[in-house]
């Protein structure tokens, strides 16, 4: 057996169970019923990832679902951009905490892949193409796109950018515009996914997709991907405070605030998990 199909410690938070085997850290999120990413829930993924960066003996990352249905996450909690239902001081919190988390996990020197059970739309998309590898499993709930303008919002600039960087400017165009959603084929196709698996073997493909990255020269490996990445990565975080204005200034239209609320009243409603959420 390989060093990381040993389970080690494991330790928990209030939305993630950390498991560390070996060099991997295996981050499982858990807020059900669609892991929608809230405030803390942001909050609690970057200190998470600081504290793995702290750690010299964490060298990788797999981000996956603990949920009971097939849902990587199902994006951002739409109370925390509906204005009616938050605060301009805790719209900036949210907004802050889940731009320092993706700039950075977007930067990390760890090798980083996301563990795709399900759907995966919008914020869980832009969590995804921040890692460096994206499995995804075979089946009818794997959906996986920036689909925000299916609700009547504009994707955020820089997960459209790093969404970019894997199926280019022709296709993000066509995918972000018409808030397209891309089932695991059309995703394998167009690169917005490296590999598809069947449900049993997510974890252990995660795992070696981990373990072959980590046999190149650690230091080597990150230098190239610092290279790659850190004028992205810095102008994303740079643009956090700016960003934060517009957004709060969208969210401020009367037209966003209906059609948001409308989606509220969808979910409070028992909709399906996969509609969109940004």
């Amino acid at each position: 057996r390989s060093q990381t199909d040993v389970p080690g410690s494991v330790t928990m938070s209030k939305f993630l169970l950390v498991e560390q085997r070996g060099p991997v850290a295996i981050v499982t999120m858990k807020r059900e019923p669609v892991n929608a990413m809230n405030m803390e829930f942001w909050e609690a993924l970057l200190e998470n990832l600081m504290q793995m960066e702290g750690d010299k003996k964490i060298k990788a990352v797999i981000y996956q679902s603990g949920l009971r249905r097939d849902v990587f996450t199902a994006g951002n909690d739409i109370k925390e951009l509906h204005k009616p239902s938050t605060t301009k001081e805790r719209h900036r919190r949210f907004w802050m905490a889940q731009t320092r988390f993706l700039s950075r996990l977007y930067r990390t020197p760890m090798v980083t892949v996301a563990a795709i059970r399900g759907a995966c739309p919008a914020g869980g998309c832009g969590m995804a193409v921040c890692c460096d590898y994206r499995v995804m499993i075979s089946s009818k709930a794997s959906k996986i796109g920036l689909n925000e303008v299916a609700i009547g919002i504009v994707p955020p600039k820089f997960w459209g950018k790093a969404m970019g960087q894997l199926i280019g400017s022709r296709v993000l165009e066509k995918y972000l515009t018409m808030g397209k959603m891309a089932g695991w084929k059309e995703a394998l196709e167009v690169g917005l996914v490296d590999e598809v698996v069947s449900k049993e073997e997510l974890l252990d493909a995660a795992l070696r997709a981990a373990a072959s990255m980590l046999k190149r020269p650690y230091q080597a490996r990150a230098r190239t991907k610092a290279m790659l990445r850190n004028n992205l990565g810095k102008e994303w975080e740079n643009f956090a405070e700016e960003e934060t204005g517009l957004v709060w200034q969208a969210i401020s239209q009367p037209g966003v605030i209906k059609s948001l609320g409308a989606v509220l009243a969808r979910l409070s409603g028992k909709s399906k998990p996969t509609r969109a959420k940004l």
